[in-house]
């Protein structure tokens, strides 16, 4: 078994904390795991962009090749379209609807979505309203988790146990918004 994801996103949207979830969920199932990542101007709304490769045999190399990705997981619809040649033929696009204006020239949201629909099985998500009704905005991330874990190959119930374990510290309440956030992810239907 070979995964290779990339996940990109803005400073703030926690793509780190998305790759340091799956990764840690993948080696508690004894899954390969090299990570990458690449921070640019994160603390300014800046591109965060990680490279996340998941094996049952040893990895060479901790990035991933344009083409290669059986995932990307966008947190941002721009930035899900900026590493789209990231995507093998056979790969899927999960991304998040709602943009970051970050940019003053930001392309209208309706021609984002349009080409971002154009993949075959691309899927995208109103994270952000999901977040929110489960109680915080801030569990957008677990809330992409929760979509990608219908292709990634780790278990829902590992993956629900490495956030509670990652959640713990925040206390009980931070722990069951982000098990709720992931959970409606993973129920959502476009």
């Amino acid at each position: 078994m070979k995964f290779d994801i990339v996940i990109a996103g803005v400073g703030g949207q926690g793509v780190l904390s998305i790759s340091a979830v799956i990764a840690a969920a993948a080696l508690d199932q004894n899954i390969q795991v090299k990570q990458s990542e690449v921070h640019g101007m994160s603390q300014r709304g800046g591109a965060v962009l990680s490279h996340l490769r998941l094996s049952s045999d040893p990895i060479g190399g901790d990035t991933v090749s344009r083409g290669c990705a059986d995932l990307i997981l966008g947190m941002e619809p721009l930035e899900s379209l900026r590493y789209l040649e990231y995507l093998s033929p056979d790969g899927r696009l999960i991304s998040a609807m709602n943009p970051v204006r970050n940019i003053p020239d930001y392309p209208p949201l309706e021609d984002v979505h349009r080409t971002l629909q154009s993949v075959p099985g691309a899927l995208l998500v109103d994270a952000d309203r999901l977040a929110r009704e489960q109680g915080s905005a801030l569990a957008v991330n677990m809330v992409m988790v929760g979509a990608a874990s219908n292709r990634i190959p780790i278990s829902p119930e590992v993956l629900e146990k490495t956030i509670r374990a990652v959640f713990l510290t925040k206390g009980t309440r931070v722990v069951e918004i982000n098990i709720s956030a992931f959970r409606a992810g993973r129920n959502w239907q476009q």
